[in-house]
């Protein structure tokens, strides 16, 4: 299975003092994110990881029921070659070793929903598929399939699998197996869209999404011509045209990416905003996207400057404690009647263990204005943008 991704962690990132984030000035470094965000984070990766082991193990033991082990190959081997809902999969099986999945998969969706900040009621999250399309002869010709979880460690040397006696395996990270294998992973499509929503809810409930009094429409009329963010009948916006992330370096336990972007700058009142931008079609790397999406919205913000963080998330992201690390240290910058880059406070605000893999910094991009229009290529250099200012009008 081809499955390219979109990662590299940035090493000391976090640590890095934020100095002459403006013109001409010197703004002290703010504090490391609290140790409890840290150990959070860390315990989300390590509680979903588990929580993933053992419904691996599970189904690979439920595989010595010749029923399920048959509508499981038929649902990763047909026409619709991608991932499947374990549970619903499960649900529809009969006989007791099916049940016992069903409940067991379930059960892991609701521990795995509520260790991410989304609640527990989010609905089916974890899934299934081949991890080679190479693989589909052997099962065909019934071999006994392993299982296995896309891990989050890109640099793992090794990824554990299971039998269907239930005993581990230790798998060449760096080969494609031989014998089939089953992965399990999560619905990140519907952990991302889930997770933005916390986001910004966190964002609005300490103020990083405020407009001015009344909003914009209320708000004074804007100067007319070519500049003006906002006018009568519309705003002004910046759409992607194009985009395309270099290299990811993905091996074959891993599944496609989920990517997102956090626009930040100063809003209207005066304070720093951030908006999160769902990008769930730029999943693999060396392809170039074509989405005209809007990514900034110019009326909510004060200046004709902004800057962008590209991440992604592999699965195990906890979304409340990102909102709140992001907040805290975004919270501590004031305007000082001047743009100032806010990339550097928002990877700083990550704690160091999110640096590892999940949720990963993909690339940024600064001072990005109203004008700005053509190809952008970002400051890390693992990824490009083309851009160009769109005028959204009132129907």
């Amino acid at each position: 299975m081809s499955v390219p991704p979109l990662r590299r962690a940035v090493v000391a990132l976090a640590a890095l003092p934020l100095l002459a984030l403006g013109a001409g000035q010197a703004v002290a470094a703010p504090a490391p994110a609290p140790a409890a965000q840290a150990t959070a984070a860390r315990a989300t990766t390590t509680q979903v990881s588990a929580i993933e082991d053992e419904v691996a193990r599970a189904l690979a033991t439920s595989l010595t029921d010749s029923a399920l082990r048959d509508r499981l190959r038929s649902a990763t081997t047909g026409a619709a070659t991608g991932p499947v809902g374990l549970a619903p999969l499960a649900t529809a099986a009969q006989g007791p070793a099916a049940r016992a999945l069903a409940a067991a998969t379930t059960k892991a969706d609701r521990a795995i929903a509520a260790a991410k900040g989304l609640g527990a009621d989010l609905g089916p999250l974890l899934r299934v598929q081949l991890a080679d399309p190479s693989m589909r002869a052997a099962l065909d010709a019934g071999a006994t399939p392993l299982v296995a979880t896309a891990v989050a460690d890109d640099h793992a040397r090794t990824v554990r699998a299971y039998d269907t006696a239930g005993r581990a395996h230790a798998l060449d990270a760096a080969t494609v197996p031989g014998q089939p294998v089953y992965l399990i992973d999560i619905d990140t499509a519907r952990t991302l869209a889930a997770g933005l929503a916390v986001l910004q809810r966190e964002f609005g409930a300490r103020g990083l999404d405020a407009v001015a009094p009344g909003g914009p429409a209320a708000a004074a009329p804007a100067a007319q011509g070519p500049g003006a963010a906002q006018a009568a009948g519309g705003w002004w916006a910046t759409k992607i045209s194009g985009i395309e992330v270099a290299d990811d370096e993905e091996p074959w336990f891993k599944g496609a990416a989920e990517m997102f972007s956090l626009v930040t700058g100063f809003g209207q009142d005066g304070k720093v905003r951030v908006d999160s931008v769902a990008m769930p079609y730029l999943q693999y790397d060396g392809t170039v996207y074509y989405p005209n999406q809007i990514l900034v919205n110019w009326s909510n913000y004060k200046y004709n400057l902004a800057d962008v963080v590209l991440m992604e998330d592999d699965g195990d992201t906890n979304y409340l404690a990102l909102a709140q690390a992001v907040a805290a240290v975004l919270l501590t910058i004031a305007d000082q009647g001047a743009y100032i880059p806010l990339v550097n406070a928002v990877l700083a605000a990550m704690p160091a263990s999110w640096w590892v893999d999940d949720p990963d910094y993909v690339d940024s991009w600064y001072t990005l204005a109203r004008t700005s229009s053509g190809r952008l290529n970002g400051a890390r250099g693992n990824g490009w943008m083309t851009v160009e200012p769109y005028w959204v009008g009132q129907l």
